[in-house]
């Protein structure tokens, strides 16, 4: 029987997600995520209590420097690592099966995607599915609208400008934008 620590190694080993067991379980996890979400983002919340219902929806405890404007939406939650200092604004959408991982004084824009998961391409296996982690560096800019594909590294103190798609790893301490993303410039040491 899936449970959460299989299905935790399964994605730590990289194996694919595939089997009706599997979408079973995810869509009962699924289920678990959105009663919360739906006390999250159908009521206001002191932030103090965004904290709690977060600290609830990913089963850890965020920083008390971390910041979330709902609503908010996930379809598990529990793969979901951020570190100190990071803000999330509103409308944004994590699709963290395969692990979201956000470093320390990241701020992240109004409707941002992040999707760790990918269906496969044979029609007869559609079902099944890939993962790959997004991993976010330190002081990173994510700009409203950005959508992450899975298994995209971004580098220390990046800029996604607004509504790129960021396809492949973004080089610390660039600007990325565009459909698919490309580097548009590189910061100097002077500018944070």
């Amino acid at each position: 029987m899936m449970t959460l620590e299989i299905f935790r190694k399964k994605i730590a080993a990289g194996e694919p997600l595939e089997g009706e067991e599997m979408i079973s379980f995810m869509r009962a996890q699924s289920d678990v995520a959105r009663r919360i979400l739906c006390e999250l983002n159908n009521a206001y919340h002191t932030p103090d209590e965004v904290q709690k219902l977060f600290a609830q929806l990913t089963e850890q405890e965020p920083d008390p420097t971390f910041t979330l404007f709902p609503p908010f939406y996930t379809d598990f939650g529990r793969n979901i690592h951020v570190g100190n200092r990071v803000f999330i604004n509103s409308c944004c959408q994590f699709q963290d099966q395969g692990g979201i991982f956000i470093g320390d004084d990241c701020l992240i824009g109004h409707s941002v995607i992040l999707a760790t998961l990918n269906h496969q391409f044979a029609p007869e296996q559609r079902q099944n599915l890939s993962h790959a982690p997004i991993r976010i560096g330190r002081g990173v800019w994510v700009g409203a609208r950005v959508t992450v594909l899975a298994g995209v590294t971004v580098g220390d103190h990046a800029i996604l400008a607004a509504g790129a798609v960021v396809t492949k790893d973004v080089p610390a301490r660039t600007i990325v934008g565009g459909v698919p993303a490309r580097v548009l410039r590189r910061l100097d040491d002077k500018e944070n």
